[in-house]
């Protein structure tokens, strides 16, 4: 044997002394099936079992997918000499067969597998080393727009082929804002929220992203990487409402008609349209390719316009955007004849009516469109009946409706109504109406009191409004029922507040003198009424209403006691809280009707903070008081006259309290069960919060927060979070196992500022399941495990006597019956 033979050897032995084992934990063995696993790029002369022979074997043989890195010794020495590649091949199959001295197989040959176990070794690279991708502004958030890829030799199921695609730069960086993001295991790239909101190809109309690729999930500080440029082209958002559409109503074309089209920025969203109002039939509908149809004809007089939505989603159902608004405006024809006001137009006009004089107006209706040429009217006479004294007693103007007499004045005893046919048309149609004007009496009669004096009435100054007081009548000698003789009242002297008011019975023409307004003896202890009557139709020349017109009526008005009356309901008053005892804080007034005296009182002052001078109605404090017990402090004054009945009415006092700075900082709750395990691997910290009674201002307290005690500044800390929140920390770690009461020192910043001194207790405890773990100790009064043995085996003892007490007394008496039983028959006296 040469001497490179024989150091290999020596190398072998080493390794063999050294190296792994097979699958059942042992090095070497007989010759079975076995699976080895081998991390690639290992050194080679690498051992990787010893088989051994079982006679007649003598040696063995190696067969397979040995790619010529696999090798066994005459001994059964399984090695490999040189590294092996898991990208080259993962698994190597191998066969091994022991032979005898003839080089016979004797057994086997066994499948021996050979799993080459990956270590990271290679490199991700991205399949294109540049991209290019477009977006459309105010694209979904979230929703990818292109993809970038990278591949990695290394076995995927390990962390070395595992990739992690991070965004390094995004040119232009507008204010530091991200408009892209990159999903970590895709490489899907999408927009932020932002980005959806911002872009805008008229601003920025390109963008260039640089996106690197980790493999160990790019959580290993070793790991590969690689890098791309991705250029991305902002494209104009297509998904905008089309301007409003217009549509004929009630048109003849088939159906359904296109109208108007939306369309997502891609291909394949699903489109729907939403109601805004629920109506009886939705007459619209949308295709996939996003066109918009009307199904039916529209009627404008039914519905003018319509307002409806579009979605658009994905294929999942989620909303691709926010929807559009689609306006519909239904186009009138003219397709709606005239029409008359009623069957039947009933105009009056007077004897005596003066040539030109205006008797009415027609008012017809189109239900067309207004103020458009479909919807305006024309007026014509076409027929008067009768045509006496003549034809065209009458005139109507063409665009108004108005009415007029156009030749001679009328006299109702000759005619007293005319009938007229008015023709209406619009540019279309035509329709008659139907005029009836009704010829009446002049008003050349005045309404006649049947009395002229209605005498006296005396009512108490408390009488109930409403109430009716008088009836007087007055008649009118004209035609009945008519605007000449219908009779109004009024009161023209003995009323200036109007206190009283008339009502007419249009039957009767009788007046009923109500009360309209508390009758007031001290105002007024006497009224001197005086009534006129006349008609709302005015009178001819040459008659006017004269002294039969006019009637007289004394009221007296007897006094009722009344109660005192503030001069207003609620009284109002602020004052700071900190205000001296006996300061003046309001004062209420008010006044008897008979002129009294008034005392004042309170009622419902539940806090006895205030008192009230009872001839001024002054109110004073007599206590110190508290915004924050009761900002409005409300009670009531009473006020009641002096001699008299006694009378009172109340009224309300509200003093509003304006703060001081007069409550120190506290804590907003009980702190308890703050803890930190022991021992502490790192600096610990927690939140605590604070508050303070005072009124806050609208931007809230800024309270600043320190240690209470300098001794404890090395080994605690208090940061400031905000204006009520804060943070106590620990300085290091070593801390031992006991509770920490840290006082607190909160000043909250007023004028004059505060402060207060809370303390927080923290345990530093041993934590089982992260929660604080506190041994039970022995209390005083409770027994301890030997006492109660002790106590138990006592009790059981003393259990145990009394039965044993209880057995033997059975026992005895048990005998004692026995002898008394065997002692019978000699007692008993013998008998026949």
């Amino acid at each position: 044997m040469t001497v490179q033979a024989q150091l290999h050897c020596l190398c072998l032995f080493t390794l063999y002394l050294t190296t792994g084992y097979g699958q059942d934990g042992r090095f070497s063995g007989p010759l079975k099936p076995m699976t080895f696993s081998i991390f690639e790029g290992q050194e080679p002369s690498q051992i990787i079992f010893q088989f051994k022979a079982n006679p007649p074997a003598v040696t063995f043989e190696l067969t397979g997918e040995t790619d010529g890195i696999f090798h066994i010794q005459q001994d059964g020495l399984l090695y490999h000499n040189r590294a092996l590649d898991r990208e080259t091949r993962a698994v190597h199959k191998l066969q091994v067969s022991a032979l005898d001295a003839h080089k016979a197989i004797v057994e086997g040959p066994v499948p021996i597998t050979i799993i080459v176990k990956d270590i990271n070794d290679n490199q991700p690279t991205f399949l294109q080393p540049k991209y290019e991708g477009s977006v459309r502004q105010n694209s979904r958030p979230g929703k990818p727009f292109m993809y970038v890829n990278a591949t990695d030799l290394d076995d995927p199921a390990t962390p070395n082929g595992q990739l992690f695609y991070q965004i390094v730069i995004q040119l232009p960086q507008v204010n530091d804002v991200m408009y892209f993001q990159i999903n970590n295991k895709t490489g899907a790239i999408s927009l932020t929220p932002q980005g959806s909101w911002e872009l805008d190809p008229v601003k920025n109309p390109s963008y260039t992203l640089m996106v690197s690729v980790k493999d160990m999930g790019g959580q290993n500080e070793n790991s590969f990487s690689d890098s791309t440029s991705v250029d991305i082209t902002v494209k104009e958002n297509i998904w905008k409402a089309p301007a409003p559409v217009e549509i004929v109503e009630n048109s003849t074309d088939p159906h359904p008609i296109k109208i108007t089209q939306v369309r997502w920025n891609e291909p394949g969203a699903q489109y729907s349209l939403v109601e805004k109002e629920k109506l009886p039939r939705f007459p619209f509908s949308i295709d996939q390719e996003g066109d918009i149809y009307v199904n039916q004809p529209l009627d404008r007089e039914e519905k003018d316009s319509y307002v409806f939505y579009v979605d658009a989603k994905d294929e999942l159902g989620k909303p691709l955007a926010l929807p559009l608004q689609i306006h519909v405006k239904v186009k009138d024809i003219n397709d709606n004849p005239p029409t008359c006001p009623s069957t039947v137009t009933v105009f009056e006009v007077q004897e005596n009516e003066k040539i030109g004089n205006k008797i009415g107006i027609l008012t017809a209706h189109d239900m067309d469109e207004m103020n458009t040429i479909n919807s305006i009217l024309e007026y014509r006479i076409v027929d008067q009946t009768p045509k006496s004294p003549r034809e065209g007693l009458f005139l109507v103007d063409r665009l108004s409706g108005a009415f007029q007499l156009a030749k001679q004045s009328l006299k109702k005893q000759d005619t007293p109504q005319y009938h007229l046919t008015v023709e209406v048309s619009d540019k279309d149609f035509k329709t008659l109406c139907h005029v009836q004007i009704n010829v009446i009496d002049i008003n050349d009669q005045i309404p006649i009191f049947e009395k002229s004096d209605y005498g006296n009435l005396t009512l108490a100054e408390d009488a109930v409004v409403g109430s009716t007081i008088l009836t007087i009548q007055a008649t009118d000698a004209d035609e009945p029922f008519t605007g000449s003789s219908k009779i109004l009242y009024h009161i023209t002297q003995g009323d200036s507040e109007g206190r009283l008011g008339i009502d007419t019975d249009p039957q009767t023409n009788a007046g009923y003198v109500v009360i309209k307004k508390p009758l007031d003896f001290e105002t007024a202890a006497i009224h001197h009424i005086v009534f006129q009557a006349e008609n709302p139709e005015p009178l001819v020349d040459g008659v006017k209403y004269n002294a039969s017109s006019f009637a007289t009526f004394n009221l007296f008005v007897t006094d009722v006691n009344e109660a005192p009356q503030f001069s207003q309901q609620v009284f109002q008053a602020k004052v700071s809280e900190d205000v001296a005892i006996g300061t003046k804080v309001g004062n209420v007034t008010a006044k008897d009707p008979e002129g009294l005296d008034i005392s004042y009182s309170l009622r419902g002052d539940t806090r006895g903070w205030l008192k009230i001078d009872p001839v001024t109605g002054e109110i004073f404090s007599i206590a110190p008081l508290d915004r924050e017990a009761e900002s409005l402090y409300r009670v009531q004054v009473v006020a009641t006259e002096v001699g008299g009945s006694s009378l009172s009415s109340t009224a309300g006092f509200h003093l509003a309290l304006s703060d001081v700075n007069d409550n120190a900082p506290r804590l907003v709750k009980e702190y308890t069960g703050l803890f930190f395990c022991h021992p502490l691997g790192e600096p610990r910290s927690l939140i605590f919060e604070a508050t303070d009674d005072d009124q806050q201002s609208f931007r809230g307290p800024h309270f600043t927060f320190s240690l209470g005690s300098n001794s404890l500044q090395n080994d605690w800390e208090v940061s400031k979070i905000n204006g009520t929140h804060a943070r106590l920390s620990t300085k290091h770690t070593g801390f031992e196992k006991r509770v920490y009461n840290i006082p607190i020192l909160i000043n909250d910043g007023g004028r004059p500022p505060l402060e207060g001194t809370v303390s927080l207790p923290v345990t530093v405890c041993t934590c089982v399941e992260e929660r604080c773990f506190q041994p039970a100790a022995h209390q005083s009064g409770m027994p301890t495990v030997g006492m109660a043995v002790g106590i138990l085996l006592s009790t059981f003892l003393v259990i145990g006597i009394i039965l044993a007490v209880v057995f033997i007394k059975m026992k005895k008496n048990k005998g004692r019956d026995n002898v008394e039983n065997a002692q019978a028959p000699e007692v008993k006296p013998l008998r026949n």
